[in-house]
């Protein structure tokens, strides 16, 4: 479904993936690990078309990605879900779901999806009208998934959903993840929470100094000894 190729990319003159290369396959989760400054966040705005990338490939079921502008690239089914939730604080619950949908017009499944957003977060629903920036950090992260997902993506880019909750959020965070998965949409995911991401993927990379280091099946990283000293504690 997706496939990089040797993607060198960076900001500025400055170079944050070497050589990177890995696929996703249409019903996979896959994950990314590395330490804060690795490339993992740089690998999906790579992807996305918001940072420059000076070498290699990038295709999405077999289209070109890297002359496309970011409108053009979620128009062809990748939705990014960034760090830090990037809602928008101002509006409202709905307002900022609908803007997710913003290159659609098929109104009327437009709103179908709203409620099966409100359906799989109930917790927005009873927020539909409150601004999103009164919201608490949970329910941003949810409300910012839901919003990605508005524009029905068949590839979601997520960029550690599990950053700032609650202990007790988190793994109801990782079931909704597994749910969204479940019903049909292949998933890219940036974690830093190791064991959780590795217990939910399919298979997974690691970057270190933005380069790929190890490459394979969930259960495999999650008991090679250098992942476990590294991110699971030993």
């Amino acid at each position: 479904m997706l496939r990089l190729d040797r993607v060198d990319a960076g900001y500025g003159e400055r170079r944050c993936l070497t050589e990177v290369s890995l696929e996703v396959r249409q019903g996979e989760i896959v994950t990314l690990l590395g330490a804060n400054g690795a490339g993992k966040t740089t690998t999906l705005m790579a992807i996305s078309g918001l940072v420059s990338v000076w070498a290699g490939s990038a295709t999405f079921e077999g289209t070109d990605l890297l002359a496309r502008p970011p409108a053009a690239i979620v128009g062809l089914g990748i939705s990014h879900v960034p760090e830090g939730r990037r809602i928008l604080p101002r509006l409202t619950v709905l307002e900022n779901l609908e803007l997710g949908g913003y290159l659609r017009r098929d109104r009327a499944a437009l709103r179908e999806d709203v409620e099966r957003m409100f359906a799989l977060f109930p917790i927005l629903a009873e927020r539909r009208r409150q601004l999103a920036g009164t919201l608490s950090g949970g329910e941003q992260q949810m409300l910012a998934i839901a919003r990605g997902l508005m524009a029905r993506p068949r590839l979601l880019l997520l960029d550690e959903p599990s950053l700032g909750l609650a202990p007790k959020l988190v793994s109801t965070m990782f079931d909704t993840i597994q749910r969204i998965n479940q019903e049909g949409v292949t998933l890219l995911l940036v974690e830093q929470n190791a064991a959780m991401a590795l217990h939910i993927a399919h298979r997974g990379y690691v970057l270190e100094a933005g380069r790929v280091v190890l490459a394979d099946t969930a259960a495999r990283l999650a008991n090679n000894p250098q992942v476990k000293a590294a991110y699971l504690g030993g």
